[in-house]
């Protein structure tokens, strides 16, 4: 039997000398693999869906492998940051292999999702890419690894495999003291995730502890003190104790002290959650409340509902901040690195609450628009907000935002700004109110909406946003001034 360093020498003296000691099932195996033809493969990978969009969830797959694609065909369904969108081929081919499944979370952008292969080539021998390595600065921690040895031809052959641990995963099995090893694998490319350690932690509540628990180093005694005896050792923690680490509540069952349910958070919930910290942190918020009547408006939709033109308060409310805006460029501004960006259209962005969190479709040229074109226009970009089918030029680029919660009874509230927007305009539900008339002659009852301005101080100050609440109460107030501006 020849020792691992002699087989390796002996490549020196030529490759047939070599393949002779590995026996016929090496060349048989060599055989094979020359006879193969690998197809080089059109790659696919997540793309850009949306301006803020870093990662992406694969809904659903419309082509299924060896199903023959041609260029804008639909490839996938995409959960981006804002909505589900669906992503068209670039190329004309073959769906050769699905690397991402459906129901994947969270894949940054770039990352090869598919493989294509050209029209007429053989789609089952499409070459697979190696597996990316990490990247230096990210410094992940070492994977821990298992050999195993085999014997085939007379030769010993050490066989290795790397344990694969999401953050999450090896925090957990650190903290119960389990060892990875008996974990089932579930994640891409063998990776033991959360859900897997979570399982080994149900299925083997005693598994071994893999790591020594390190005792405190010794206090020396006091030389004028004398010896007191050891102290007795830390009593264990109660049956009862929370453990380090809260274990998940399991469906069905009552939850347990210390338990939990996690919620796995949508692209736009992080989203949501990373721009409103950004938007809090970073932009100087001033507040401006004024109540205006709405009692004209009131008025003519009860005339025009009986032209059978319905339209609700919000589309005016619309209408008169955009005419606003178009009668104070000034406000109608953006931030950036620069300073402010005076913008040349009004595109009027609408908050809509959805199942997957707020988003903001954009009516645009809306200063432009009658209150009946707006009016269809919010129905038809709210559904598709609601159906998660908006394009993405139609929740970009707007220039001010309104949020109106007084369909919940919200009598006001200050709502904050959608960067790299100046203002948002918060509205209230309407309400009634005696005052006194203008002839101080008795009381009149007046039909009152509270906004509330939150503006930009770098951009918008005191001064400006009061004249720009002033404008817009005169326009709401007065319905017949828009159609005039």
């Amino acid at each position: 039997m020849r020792t691992w360093g002699e087989h390796a020498n002996s490549t020196q003296k030529g490759p047939a000398r070599w393949e002779s000691n590995l026996g016929p099932s090496c060349c048989e195996a060599k055989a094979v693999t020359t006879a193969l033809s690998w197809v080089a493969p059109l790659k696919v990978q997540m793309p850009a869906l949306s301006p803020t969009m870093e990662e992406g969830n694969i809904v659903k797959w419309l082509k299924k492998e060896g199903e023959a694609v041609a260029a804008g065909d639909a490839l996938c369904e995409i959960e981006t940051d804002k909505a589900v969108v669906t992503m068209d081929s670039n190329d004309d081919g073959v769906l050769a292999k699905i690397l991402i499944e459906e129901g994947s979370r969270n894949i940054p952008l770039g990352t090869l999702i598919a493989l294509m292969v050209e029209e007429g080539q053989d789609w089952k021998q499409v070459e697979m890419p190696p597996p990316e390595a990490a990247a230096p600065s990210e410094a992940p921690p070492a994977p821990q690894v298992l050999f195993f040895i085999t014997k085939r031809n007379h030769f010993s052959l050490i066989c290795f495999i790397r344990l694969r641990l999401s953050p999450a995963a090896r925090h957990i099995l650190d903290s119960h003291g389990l060892d990875p090893k008996l974990a089932t694998a579930t994640g891409p490319r063998g990776l033991i995730n959360k859900e897997d350690a979570l399982n080994l932690l149900k299925a083997s509540p005693d598994a071994k502890l893999i790591s020594p628990v390190v005792a405190p180093p010794p206090t020396a005694p006091s030389p004028a003190a004398p010896t007191a005896a050891p102290a007795p050792a830390a009593a264990p923690p109660p049956p009862g104790s929370r453990p380090n680490v809260p274990p998940l509540s399991v469906p069905g069952k009552p939850g347990a002290p210390g338990t939990f349910t996690e919620i796995p958070a949508t692209n736009i919930r992080r989203v949501i959650a990373q721009r409103l910290t950004q938007s809090k942190t970073t932009i100087p918020h001033a507040y401006a409340t004024v109540d205006c009547d709405v009692a004209a408006v009131m008025l003519l939709r009860k005339e025009l509902a009986k032209e059978q033109i319905k339209v609700s308060v919000n589309d005016f409310i619309i209408k008169a901040a955009a005419v606003t805006l178009k009668e104070m460029p000034e406000v109608n501004v953006t931030w950036s690195r620069d300073g402010a960006h005076e913008l040349d259209t009004i595109h009027i962005a609408i908050a809509v609450a959805t199942d997957r969190g707020l988003i903001t479709p954009i009516i645009k040229d809306a200063a432009n628009k009658g209150v009946q074109e707006i009016s269809a226009n919010a129905k038809m970009l709210a559904q598709k907000a609601r159906d998660g089918k908006l394009l993405p030029e139609e929740y970009q680029g707007g220039s001010f935002s309104i949020s109106n919660l007084g369909m919940f009874g919200i009598s006001g509230f200050s709502a904050v700004i959608n960067p790299p927007q100046a203002c948002i305009l918060a509205v209230g539900t309407s309400r009634q109110e005696l005052q006194p008339s203008d002839d101080e002659q008795g009381l009149r009852t007046r039909q009152l909406m509270t906004v509330t301005l939150s503006s930009d101080g770098r951009l918008v100050d005191d001064e400006l946003a009061s004249r720009f609440l002033d404008k817009f109460r005169a326009n709401l107030e007065q319905p017949q001034r828009m159609a005039v501006a």
